[in-house]
């Protein structure tokens, strides 16, 4: 892959995360939570919720190395789950918010893909950038949904949990971070398919 492509990779990337982050931001807001907002993160500047790490450094070593599938991630935007006014379901909620946004911006270009003919466009670049925003946003989407620590499926799977075993929570987010490395190096190959699955459901385009 080119430099430019890289650099366009990781600048849809950074947005589709900023996107996430926001989305989480602003469900923890509507719930009654002003954590995010006192805090200047509910905007989608990329400056305010940039990681170094995460938004460029692992990205674009993604890319570059042909790895396969791109990932990152943003500053984790604050909440107080304390101050949610549905304590049961609250902070699933604030969980689905970012995946659920993924997937709309996913959607949303998809359409135009779909309808861009009947409107005139035939240019590569658009269906290459439209393309793009698709499947980034479909791979943060279903990664998201994965259920280990901190990815927002853990927080969803325990909000299901019984009273008697929330302490399992803490002793599986202690281990979480290197649960998910084997993830992401042994188990992509299960994840891929349904994520290239879904980006041909939503597009139409076959990916090889």
């Amino acid at each position: 892959m080119q430099t430019t492509d890289a650099i366009f990779y990781v600048a849809v990337l950074i947005m589709s995360v900023v996107i996430h982050e926001v989305s989480h931001g602003y469900a923890a807001y509507l719930l009654g939570d002003n954590t995010a907002k006192a805090s200047g993160r509910l905007t989608l500047n990329p400056l305010k919720h940039l990681d170094p790490l995460g938004s460029v450094i692992i990205p674009a070593i993604l890319v570059l190395t042909h790895a396969g599938f791109v990932f990152g991630w943003a500053k984790p935007v604050p909440y107080n789950e304390r101050n949610l006014n549905n304590q049961r379901w609250g902070s699933a909620i604030v969980a689905s918010a970012g995946i659920i946004a993924n997937l709309c911006v996913a959607i949303i270009f998809s359409i135009l893909i779909r309808i861009s003919p009947s409107l005139g466009i035939h240019t590569l670049s658009f269906f290459y950038f439209a393309s793009t925003v698709v499947l980034v946003n479909v791979v943060l989407a279903v990664f998201n949904l994965v259920p280990i620590p901190p990815l927002d499926g853990s927080k969803i799977l325990f909000s299901f949990l019984p009273a008697r075993l929330r302490h399992l929570q803490n002793y599986i987010e202690r281990f979480g971070v290197f649960f998910l490395v084997i993830f992401v190096f042994f188990l992509w190959r299960f994840i891929g398919p349904v994520i290239y699955s879904l980006f041909h459901l939503l597009t139409g385009i076959s990916v090889s």
